[in-house]
C-alpha cells in the first residue's frame, strides 16, 4: 500500500511521515515528501531528529526520483539539510559506502546543471558534506 503523503504543517507531522517512510523503506513516498516540502523549512521540520537512516533515505530519494527532473531542488535540499541540527554528527557516522552514495548524488548534480546553482556552489557544498 502506497503511503499517502501530505504537506506537514509542523515538525511533529514531518517526523511521523519520515518514520513511516523509513519503516517502509519507501523512497518514492520520501521523494513525494521532499517535493512538497520547502527546502528552507527542512532544518525546522527535522528539529533535532536527524538520524543516519533519515539522511540516507533522503539522499537515495533525491538521487533516484528527483535529480533527473529537478537538480535545482536537490541542491536546495542538500544545502538546507546541511543546516539541520545534528547534521555534522550524522555525517561523521556514515559508513564508506554511505558516503559514496552521497558522492554519487553530487556527481549527478555536476552532470545535470541547473541555473539554481553554479559549479562553485556545488563544490563548496561538497566540502560541507566532507567529500
Amino acid at each position: 500500500e502506497k503511503l499517502r503523503i501530505f504537506e506537514p504543517s509542523n515538525a511533529y507531522d514531518f517526523g511521523q511521515i519520515v518514520n513511516a517512510v523509513n519503516a517502509n523503506k519507501d523512497k518514492a513516498a520520501c521523494a513525494d515528501l521532499l517535493t512538497i516540502t520547502d527546502p528552507k523549512k527542512l532544518p525546522v521540520m527535522l528539529s533535532n531528529k536527524l538520524e543516519g537512516e533519515t539522511l540516507l533515505i533522503f539522499i537515495q530519494s533525491l538521487e533516484h526520483y528527483i535529480a533527473g527532473k529537478d537538480p535545482g531542488l536537490v541542491y536546495q535540499h542538500l544545502f538546507y539539510l546541511s543546516k539541520a541540527e545534528r547534521f555534522k554528527v550524522v555525517l561523521a557516522l556514515l559508513s564508506k559506502n554511505e558516503k559514496e552514495e552521497v558522492q554519487h548524488l553530487f556527481d549527478l548534480l555536476s552532470e545535470n546543471q541547473s541555473d539554481q546553482y553554479s559549479l562553485e556552489d556545488l563544490e563548496s557544498l561538497r566540502k560541507v558534506y566532507e567529500l
